[in-house]
């Protein structure tokens, strides 16, 4: 079955200038043909968020964006809600918290059309918490820190439109490399995604992530690692060795499947997103 494209983003994404990251979001959902739902769930400012995504798309061209603010689940399974989502092509998740996006809407109608929508060949963005629940295992919260600790964070199940990896955001500027390797430490079959903010990774059906924006993505994989997460006690450092990273700005594209960098950019890619970032 076909799948469409994932993009995740590192929150604080450009929204006023040169708006690089949107403009190929609504690009790849069909520019002026482009039908957008926007699902704010993981925001405290609700239709407000919403609201926000609503301009921007507009001005960015896409034909018609459709805000979608579930707060329960009975509102996720409201008959509404799939239906904003069904002709949608492409689908927008807004920062917030990640974890009341999924106890909210997984599992339910909303969830269901996302992931049809998404087989069907839709673009699926999030930014943020967004970014964090597309995947199939995601950080539900966690502390900040370089050192890698046990309980140093706490795994829930996501979306599941990209599966094998988890996702961490704001990932540069909140100092959130131990967590992402305690967890990679915990489960080395999971490839690690640290997405600083203003960055995305556009992930398509050959599941090849091309970096977009202004900072970097840490890929952290864990494949050949070796650790002693499973005796370390309490909240005290761990020992992993063996972890081989990836620090990927713009232009450069990872194979997700395959866990191996793609061939180096052309230096024409590399100065068009520096000029345009």
């Amino acid at each position: 079955m076909p799948h469409g494209t994932v993009i995740v983003i590192g929150g604080a994404e450009d929204k006023v200038r040169d708006r690089v990251i949107l403009g190929r979001f609504v690009s790849l959902a069909g520019g002026r043909d482009a039908q957008i739902a926007v699902i704010s769930t993981a925001s405290s400012l609700g239709p407000e968020a919403a609201e926000r995504y609503r301009a921007v798309f507009t001005e960015l061209g896409a034909a018609a964006v459709r805000p979608l603010h579930a707060m329960t689940r009975t509102q996720a399974n409201d008959e509404h809600a799939a239906r904003t989502v069904r002709d949608a092509s492409g689908v927008f998740l807004t920062g917030g918290n990640q974890l009341r996006l999924s106890s909210t809407i997984g599992g339910t109608r909303l969830a269901d059309a996302v992931m049809t929508r998404f087989q069907a060949g839709a673009v699926v963005a999030g930014t943020s918490a967004g970014a964090s629940a597309v995947s199939s295992h995601m950080i539900a919260f966690g502390a900040s820190g370089a050192t890698p600790k046990h309980r140093m964070a706490q795994i829930a199940a996501g979306l599941g439109l990209l599966p094998g990896v988890i996702v961490d955001q704001h990932f540069q500027q909140r100092n959130r490399l131990g967590r992402l390797l305690s967890l990679i430490a915990q489960n080395p079959s999971l490839l690690g995604l640290g997405v600083d903010e203003d960055t995305a990774g556009i992930v398509g059906p050959d599941q090849v992530m091309e970096v977009i924006g202004r900072g970097s993505i840490t890929v952290v994989d864990g494949a050949a690692s070796e650790t002693d997460a499973w005796e370390i006690r309490g909240h005290r450092p761990l020992m992993i060795s063996g972890v081989v990273l990836h620090s990927l700005p713009a232009g450069y594209r990872f194979d997700l499947r395959r866990r191996m960098r793609v061939a180096a950019p052309t230096l024409h890619s590399i100065q068009g997103e520096a000029a345009s970032s």
